[in-house]
């Protein structure tokens, strides 16, 4: 055997992906940092966040129309209009109700005659009317610790005056292990998207050298393409265990197999170079890795349908399974590996579990969809 036999990596078994997932799941969230609720759009909360005052803090006009005391107008009519002592004022959506009054008639249900006014109809109290502290007591929290900010959740922030979050945004080196080409080279600017998009923050990191890459410290966790098979260029495991310690070299997923995890300075994912094995270990773990490490207590929201064709799978592999929406059921695009020709054509994925050899058209499955 010569020396480069000796060097190469070798798969000796695959872990299941429940074993792998419960060796993320014991990381620890990254240290949490206020920024401005601008930059908090997809990223996830750190801290509850409570409402700074109640919301709204007196009472609100709901529509246009005149401000008046219900009990004032109790039995007013189209024919038996009722003299109001005062003439009412007008408000509008949004202003403050005046003191003294209880609700706001409709525009046509008053009838102005001089310095006076008669009202046209009765309403019930409250009628037309936002209470105070409807939309929020104080200290409501209005958004809580682990959740992730949606974009309505930034308006109805800043509605309340709130301009400053804590959040988690781990730091993910990414590297390609690979030489290629900035035109060549498709995963990683797709990578560091799909990282931002799962709430981390993408650092690019150069392939000079792997074992600097690896060890950084300011990275919170690394991602690496590539070089996890045991091709005679594939180095990335040997790499890594050099400078740290490789806790799994195989995982029971279809596409994927070739994934590692371990750890360096900090954690590392290997992903495999082939875009559908990627996109398999990235959905499956890296995003999984992420939200750990951002504290995230949501799961993936997931969509529930029949299959409208059987889906075949290996068991004792977990399988990775591109599918499409349509007529109100899922279509199986992919058995293993699959094509950029059929991920283009899918909405998202269902992963078939390692006990399962498929499941037959009809069954109730879940979908994840791809962002």
């Amino acid at each position: 055997m010569n020396p480069t036999e000796k060097a190469a990596q070798r798969i000796s078994k695959f872990a299941p992906l429940a074993e792998v997932c419960a060796k993320v799941d014991d990381l620890a969230p990254v240290e949490a940092r206020a920024v401005a609720l601008e930059a908090a759009l997809g990223r996830v909360l750190a801290a509850d966040v409570p409402a700074p005052a109640a919301l709204p803090p007196q009472a609100i006009a709901l529509r246009d129309g005149w401000a008046v005391r219900a009990d004032m107008i109790l039995d007013a009519g189209p024919y038996a209009p009722v003299l109001l002592a005062e003439k009412p004022r007008w408000v509008e959506v949004g202003e403050n109700i005046p003191t003294g009054t209880d609700a706001v008639l409709p525009p046509d249900a008053v009838v102005l005659k001089g310095d006076g006014a008669e009202a046209l109809a009765s309403i019930a109290p409250g009628d037309g009317i936002l209470p105070a502290a409807a939309d929020a007591a104080k200290g409501f929290p209005l958004r809580a610790s682990g959740e992730r900010l949606r974009l309505v959740d930034l308006a109805l922030l800043r509605a309340a005056g709130i301009e400053s979050v804590k959040i988690r945004a781990p730091k993910i080196g990414l590297v390609c292990a690979k030489k290629a080409s900035r035109r060549d080279d498709f995963l990683t600017p797709a990578l560091a998207r799909l990282i931002e998009a799962s709430g981390g923050s993408a650092q690019l990191q150069p392939a000079s050298s792997l074992e600097e890459s690896l060890t950084d410290k300011s990275a919170d966790a690394v991602f690496v393409i590539g070089g996890s098979g045991c091709g005679r260029s594939d180095k990335s495991v040997l790499a890594l265990a050099r400078v740290g310690r490789v806790e799994f070299h195989g995982v029971a997923l279809r596409p994927g197999e070739t994934a590692v995890y371990g750890i360096a300075a900090k954690p590392v994912l290997i992903l495999p170079g082939r875009f559908d094995a990627a996109l398999a270990i990235f959905f499956t773990l890296g995003r999984r890795l992420i939200a750990r490490l951002a504290g995230a207590r949501e799961d993936e929201p997931a969509a529930r349908a029949p299959l409208l064709r059987k889906i075949a799978s290996q068991a004792g592999f977990a399988e990775f399974v591109a599918v499409r929406r349509e007529n109100e059921g899922l279509v199986p695009l992919s058995s293993g590996p699959s094509t950029l020709a059929t991920l283009a054509r899918a909405d998202g994925w269902v992963l078939v579990p390692p006990e399962s050899e498929g499941y037959p058209a009809g069954s109730v499955v879940e979908m994840r969809l791809f962002p």
